[in-house]
């Protein structure tokens, strides 16, 4: 094995291929959905929206407590990497802002896109099917949804898969016992 595979089993083993992130990322969606099914203007409920999303550190690293995984993981370099992954994510937010005055129906179709295409690369760095198919199944849907039904349908469907690719990662997980 070599030190680039070695230091990704020691990405996939500490942090648990990211699980701590994808439980709180079911919590979000459920708040979302929450959110979704208000009787308030859109424009209130994208902002709520936006909060919601705000709670997934947070909420991630107190799941990370409970389930133990390392959070940071400072001793290896790819979390650095795995952490740009994410960042990167925040600068597609930027198109979510826009979509929220200007489509406000369509801006929570672009938040699951973005969501859904951002797993792509932890596929790679966590060696993980389930990041791949849920990238690629979650983005697609996401559109599909999005496209033909109300934003609480959308919510509804991306908690479902959400929790779906939660169960192929702790199954995923337990192939390294």
């Amino acid at each position: 094995m070599g030190e680039l595979e070695k230091l990704k089993q020691d990405c996939i083993i500490k942090q648990k291929r990211g699980l701590h992130i994808i439980i709180a990322s079911i919590v979000v969606w459920g708040g979302i959905l929450a959110v979704e099914l208000l009787n308030i203007p859109v424009l209130t409920k994208n902002l709520f929206v936006f909060v919601c999303t705000a709670l997934l550190l947070p909420i991630s690293y107190f799941i990370s407590r409970l389930i133990n995984v390392d959070f940071q993981n400072k001793t290896n370099p790819l979390t650095k990497l795995g952490m740009l992954f994410s960042i990167n994510q925040l600068l597609y937010l930027l198109i979510a802002m826009w979509v929220y005055p200007t489509i406000p129906n369509k801006m929570l179709m672009v938040l699951a896109i973005i969501f859904g295409a951002h797993l792509l690369p932890y596929s790679w760095l966590y060696n993980s099917r389930a990041y791949l198919v849920s990238s690629i199944v979650i983005s697609i849907l996401a559109l599909l949804v999005g496209i033909n039904f109300k934003p609480f349908v959308l919510a509804s469907v991306m908690l479902a898969m959400v929790a779906a690719f939660c169960i192929t990662l702790i199954l995923e997980n337990h192939q390294l016992d």
